[in-house]
């Protein structure tokens, strides 16, 4: 490792301030949500992998237009895609990287809480997701939200029927980069997920887990 010392900066997407979306951009999302939805599905197109303020400020509206609730200052960075958008719900102050893609199902559940960070190249199964506020989830995280039952086992694994098992991730905690949540796992609020970590338990509030499997490896500070 490096002997250069460790720095110490503010947090920048924890701190800032969440601004309400001009009115102009909900009267078109307003407008849009009103429009064919397989014409504004396909709009997103156009503006998913631009670079320029007006491609970003498009990929907002048209989430706000798509999703089924999205609050005031959402930033969706380029290439940041989606299936079944009816299904979220998201806070003020998310934020959604690059190459993010998150998967809903029809009838199933996406909640994303206020001030959550979506890192670049995440991949959400949001079959039965719910993110509380605050969440960091780093580069590359993988959450999965189904398995394959396998029974009858004279049927190839992947004809056999879906098992959808409901992911919690409480206020407030952090996921590291590229960790994997296997479907059916609770992370409790405040604890911290360490990077390339495989969660097949539930891992109590403000504990701290890493590894493959994961495993609780003391309290954060202060907390026992």
């Amino acid at each position: 490792m490096s002997d250069a010392p460790a720095r110490t900066v503010p947090a920048v997407h924890g701190q800032r301030q969440i601004v309400p979306d001009p009115p102009h951009e909900r009267e078109l999302a307003a407008h849009l949500r009103a429009s064919d939805r397989d014409a504004v599905l396909a709009l997103y197109g156009r503006f998913v992998d631009g670079e320029t303020p007006f491609d970003a400020m498009m990929r907002r509206v048209l989430w706000n237009a798509l999703a089924k609730r999205a609050g005031d200052g959402l930033r969706v960075e380029r290439g940041a895609r989606f299936r079944h958008i009816e299904t979220f719900e998201l806070g003020s102050g998310v934020f959604v990287g690059e190459g993010a893609f998150i998967q809903g199902r029809i009838g199933g559940t996406c909640v994303i809480g206020d001030r959550t960070w979506v890192g670049p190249q995440t991949f959400l199964d949001a079959r039965d997701l719910v993110v509380e506020p605050s969440v960091g989830l780093g580069p590359g995280v993988r959450i999965l939200g189904s398995v394959h039952t396998g029974s009858p086992s004279d049927k190839p694994i992947i004809e056999t029927d879906l098992e959808i098992r409901p992911v919690r991730i409480g206020a407030g905690a952090d996921v590291g980069v590229n960790a994997v949540l296997m479907p059916g796992v609770t992370v409790g609020q405040g604890a911290m997920i360490g990077a390339g970590a495989v969660v097949t338990k539930d891992v109590p509030a403000f504990a701290v887990a890493a590894g493959v499997p994961a495993v609780v490896l003391r309290l954060r500070e202060g907390r026992g």
